[in-house]
């Protein structure tokens, strides 16, 4: 409620004026109502994950029992979905594809992790093993996630016993397979950028510090 409504509730007794005494006074009382506002709109923002920053973000993580270490508050978000995930995982595969994803926020049609013994070159066939084949860099690349502390994350949800064997950090861009042109989602992007493959890469910090999983 404005100003104006709360002085056009007034009787005629009164004078209907901004600059009056009681319209003075309504305006210290829509400042603070305006403030109030404000914070419990933020307060409520905050309790979503995604919003919430500093502070409050370690209130959810200790809610679900993750400390936040040295990590930022964008890492710290992906250590609390992993930390819900790692609850609901049994191990498996299809469940490690599935927790990355709710750690990563991203869709889990992004990821792709295999049996070493299922892979096509039996060079890489080992027993216990699994090779993640695809991951979506960009969303790594996002929060700032080094490679050892994503392989941290993978170590956490796998089963105990199985080993990474490794990690595919190549990005999708590939040339066409002959002379005729191609328009493919893997190859050289157009002006508008809409499609055309990625290159490979991650962020890799000066201080790649261990994260508290």
């Amino acid at each position: 409620m404005s100003v104006k409504d709360f002085l056009g509730k007034l009787t005629d007794a009164f004078t209907k004026s901004e600059k009056s005494n009681i319209g003075k006074l309504f305006i210290i009382v829509d400042q603070q109502i305006s403030a109030l506002t404000t914070a419990l709109e933020k307060t409520e923002a905050w309790r979503d994950i995604d919003n919430a920053q500093g502070k409050v973000l370690n209130n959810l993580g200790e809610n679900v029992g993750q400390n936040r270490g040295r990590a930022t508050d964008e890492v710290y978000r992906v250590l609390i979905r992993g930390k819900v995930a790692r609850n609901a995982s049994d191990g498996t595969t299809n469940k490690i594809i599935h927790a990355i994803a709710k750690s990563l926020d991203c869709n889990y049609k992004d990821i792709q992790i295999i049996n070493a013994n299922d892979s096509n070159s039996s060079d890489e066939h080992e027993p216990a093993a699994i090779i993640i084949k695809k991951i979506p860099l960009s969303a790594l690349n996002a929060v700032g996630l080094s490679t050892n502390q994503f392989l941290q994350l993978v170590n956490s949800l796998k089963s105990g016993g199985v080993r990474v064997a490794y990690i595919n950090l190549e990005g999708s861009f590939s040339f066409a397979k002959g002379a005729t042109e191609e328009i493919s989602a893997d190859g050289f992007s157009e002006l508008d950028q809409i499609l055309g493959g990625t290159l490979g890469g991650l962020f890799t910090p000066s201080d790649d510090f261990k994260l508290p999983i």
